[in-house]
């Protein structure tokens, strides 16, 4: 079997990075790339996509709302029309920079307040998958199971890949549980590793409150500004490849 693992990647700015971006593109399969309005900027797009390529890495797209300050995690009062607008807009910036470089972009992976806010509206969700399918019909829609986004990719025509996030924490609903509260960021690596081998061996995950939760994934997301994100992003390829799994992008995994 083949499992995708990911991360948002180039989230930095200028001369300010987030995390060592090189070296943890030797570990994932599969690249969610800052497209320039959370963060990123057309000279750190530009390594990101050579770095992939270099690696064999997918790549992705992964916009935001213009929200540097705020990281994009703060919710804007963006119209839809608006919203529509800057994900073709990031969308295709990106795409553009891939093509020059003799590549191509892959995926879409919403990243923060922007994929919160489209999760919750079913008009918009599928308004923004259809806008995506016009792009480019092939691209795959990054997403957690069971959710708005994924329904309205599927109506769009597009594929989706169902995700498990290593180092947030769940509550009994399937959520994550808000940044702001104690324990809603995993960056234990001894807790890392005990919730991935539990995901590979049996498709659950254990929950904020104690339960036990299903979890169809196939694709483990690991967030670049996790404290020791580096080596948790290693645990996890260590953990897919002893379980017997094969690490492999996106587009590689639906394939099979």
């Amino acid at each position: 079997m083949k499992i995708d693992v990911n991360s948002d990647m180039g989230e930095g700015f200028g001369a300010y990075q987030l995390c060592d971006d090189a070296a943890l593109m030797k570990i994932v399969s599969s690249a969610n790339i800052a497209c320039g309005f959370h963060a990123g900027d057309p000279a750190i797009m530009t390594r990101m996509v050579r770095l992939a390529k270099a690696h064999g890495v997918g790549i992705g797209a992964h916009p935001g709302f213009p929200d540097r300050q705020g990281f994009g995690r703060r919710e804007l009062p963006y119209t839809p029309e608006e919203i529509c607008q800057q994900v073709v807009y990031q969308v295709g910036a990106l795409s553009a920079i891939a093509r020059v470089e003799g590549v191509r972009v892959a995926h879409v992976s919403f990243h923060a307040a922007m994929g919160n806010i489209i999760n919750r509206d079913e008009a918009l969700a599928l308004r923004v998958m259809q806008a995506i399918a016009r792009i480019d019909s092939a691209l795959i829609i990054f997403s957690q199971p069971d959710t708005i986004i994924e329904r309205a990719a599927k109506a769009a025509g597009l594929q989706s890949l169902t995700l498990f996030l290593a180092d947030r924490a769940y509550d009994s609903e399937g959520r994550l549980v808000p940044r702001g509260i104690p324990g809603s960021v995993i960056k234990e690596e001894a807790a890392v590793r005990t919730r991935v081998r539990q995901f590979l061996e049996q498709g659950t995950v254990t929950t904020f409150d104690g339960g036990t939760l299903p979890v169809r994934a196939r694709s483990i997301l690991i967030h670049s500004d996790t404290p020791g994100s580096l080596a948790l992003a290693t645990l996890v390829r260590s953990e897919i490849e002893a379980s017997g799994a094969s690490v492999a992008p996106a587009t590689d995994v639906l394939a099979q």
